[in-house]
């Protein structure tokens, strides 16, 4: 009986210690960095427990913020918009070593502009 309980443990633990499952929860928090290109600044987002982006991006070159909403799968992809209308995209990959980085654009205000953005969790 305890060779069988043994057993039944070893196979308990394999099948529930998986460390390739990759959940939101690592990614849920506060982020922030900079950004450059066209248009620089800094930028914010917060992702919730459902994978939802939302936050800002600030520019320093005309002193106006743009919003930034969008989704993050639960393998650090995010895709997101930029912009009010939304014209724009904020695009990349977060990493569970609370970095990320990616590439931005927006076509408001005219001349459209574009760069990249990288950044960390708080």
């Amino acid at each position: 009986m305890k060779k069988l309980f043994l057993l039944l443990l070893t196979a308990f633990l394999f099948i529930g210690c998986s460390s390739d499952d990759d959940t939101i929860y690592d990614y849920v928090g506060t982020w922030s960095g900079t950004y450059d290109g066209s248009d620089k600044g800094v930028w914010n987002f917060v992702v919730d427990d459902a994978g939802k982006v939302v936050g800002t991006m600030h520019s320093d070159v005309n002193n106006e913020n743009y919003n930034i909403s969008g989704n993050l799968s639960t393998t650090g992809d995010l895709n997101a918009v930029v912009g009010l209308p939304s014209k724009g995209e904020f695009r990349g990959t977060l990493n569970t070593d609370k970095n990320g980085s990616g590439n931005w654009s927006n076509a408001l205000p005219t001349p459209a502009k574009s760069g990249s953005w990288q950044g960390t969790k708080k």
